[in-house]
């Protein structure tokens, strides 16, 4: 990349035309251009991306903040920042208004700051109303991109710092990756990896295919060189993350199943922990679980979405499979994983949902006896084919309905964490505890969190901790020191 940043400097120079080589060329003109604002301000400049929504998004803001830091801009918290990015959510409305609420704040600092710019991308972005809306009431917006050119982040910021004006870039779908672009980690020892995007499962209630477009994958060479790098710089976790993961590699020239993929990322030295999500019932192969069954690095969890369990529901959220199905798969799963943590999301409230129909969803609870579970209330998400359905539940029904869900659920969430109580597992140190500085926070396999005494010194390491006490959602424990 030397010789391309070199020609940064020259204006006259040639733009790459191939990725990402014309993106490093972006980030160094970008860089000139903030040194000569720092030079204005009299200060560095500064930066804070803010993320909504699910770990795709977490993923794509380290991203974006890698490309900032090699810019030259510094990181710092939100109130504090010259430059706001905020990457957006949009599978609930209520994410929208969050966002607009947010945005009128900073349109009062901006007022105050010369220096400050404010940028809009992610999932919200791909809604044409949103943006005419941003457009009309939020012209102090500097940028807005969607979720298929996150990569173009560079080139579009020197558009915005060399116009002076409001840059609007958003793609309808495409099927271009971009690999090895500068990412700025949350944690120095556990990572999320992307392994594909995009959705093609237009469950009637999901607005992601809609503003993440169609399923593509991204290389499996390209995946392994990136976890092998990440292992290098003392990754010891990693997070396998795609919007239905189970369908990873169909649309490869030469397909290779998820189970394929996770067998090649074992082989990976240095890394001890493998996770994903989020998994398709419907795509879930007995491949899969025979893989996870034999693998000595996979965790012992499984998110795995019910939503609902009645089959006439599922049917009109078009889910593609029935409350039996669902069953038979966690069947098949504990058969191969025993000792397996289950989690789900569930929507309460589904248009045309009966007393009865709630009644299955409790049944299936009650059978698979989840270790977490994610309940909502279901809320018209405009765009989707659920929203123009008849026979939207009353309120007051849903949340009837919505409690009695979450009290079996915390129940049998508090029964299912306490039959780990005196046993000694591997647990991965993550953070200083926030309420107690005497202790640490880790991580079980199965995903569930542990406070024992300890200092900092002990994180990202992965240390063998006895589970002293249940609390219903985490553990009390004590290091269990090697001899």
């Amino acid at each position: 990349m030397e010789d391309i940043r070199s020609k940064a400097a020259d204006p006259e120079a040639v733009i790459p035309v191939s990725e990402p080589e014309r993106q490093y060329f972006y980030m160094d003109r970008a860089a000139k251009l903030l040194k000569e604002m720092n030079r204005k301000a009299g200060r560095p400049l500064t930066f804070c991306v803010t993320t909504f929504g699910c770990q795709m998004n977490a993923r794509d803001s380290e991203k974006l903040a890698g490309i900032l830091e090699k810019t030259g801009y510094i990181e710092t918290a939100e109130e504090e920042a010259d430059f706001v990015i905020y990457n957006t959510c949009t599978v609930r409305e209520n994410a929208n208004l969050r966002v607009y609420g947010r945005l009128g704040q900073l349109g009062r600092r901006k007022k105050k700051n010369p220096h400050m710019m404010i940028a809009l991308c992610g999932c919200m972005m791909q809604e044409p109303e949103v943006v005419e809306k941003l457009k009309k009431s939020y012209g102090f917006v500097d940028l807005i991109f969607g979720t298929h050119n996150i990569y173009k982040f560079a080139e579009l910021l020197v558009t915005r710092l060399e116009s002076g004006r409001m840059v609007i870039d958003i793609w309808e779908d495409t099927d271009k990756i971009v690999e090895d672009l500068p990412s700025e980690r949350k944690y120095s020892f556990k990572s999320g990896v992307n392994v594909m995007f995009g959705c093609n499962n237009f469950c009637s209630y999901c607005i992601v295919p809609y503003v993440r477009g169609r399923e593509r994958s991204r290389d499996p060479r390209a995946i392994i060189r990136e976890i092998e790098r990440l292992a290098e710089d003392g990754v010891v976790e990693v997070m396998l993350l795609g919007q239905n993961v189970n369908s990873y590699g169909k649309t490869l020239k030469d397909p290779v199943s998820f189970a394929q993929l996770l067998r090649e990322v074992e082989k990976v030295e240095g890394i001890e922990r493998i996770r994903f999500m989020t998994s398709h019932p419907k795509d879930l192969s007995d491949e899969l679980i025979r893989v996870m069954g034999e693998s000595r690095k996979i965790c012992p969890h499984l998110h795995l979405p019910v939503q609902s369990g009645s089959t006439r529901i599922l049917q009109r959220m078009n889910r593609r499979y029935t409350k039996e199905d669902y069953l038979r798969l966690v069947e098949k799963i504990r058969d191969a994983v025993p000792d397996i943590s289950l989690t789900t999301d569930i929507i309460v409230g589904f248009p045309g949902e009966t007393e009865e129909d709630f009644l299955e969803t409790l049944d299936v609870v009650r059978k698979v006896r989840y270790d977490s579970a994610f309940t909502f209330i279901y809320s018209k998400r405009t765009g989707t084919p659920a929203a123009v359905m008849e026979d939207q539940v009353p309120e007051d029904v849903v949340k009837d309905r919505f409690d009695r869900l979450l009290s079996e659920v915390q129940k049998i969430s508090a029964e299912m964490c306490a039959r780990h109580a005196g046993e000694v597992q591997k647990v991965l140190v993550e953070s200083k505890n926030e309420h107690d500085s005497s202790m640490m926070t880790g991580r079980l396999g199965n995903n569930l969190l542990v406070h024992f005494p300890g200092d900092e010194s002990l994180i990202g390491q992965i240390l063998d901790v006895r589970l002293n006490e249940s609390r219903g959602f985490y553990y009390i424990g004590e290091r269990v020191e090697e001899k």
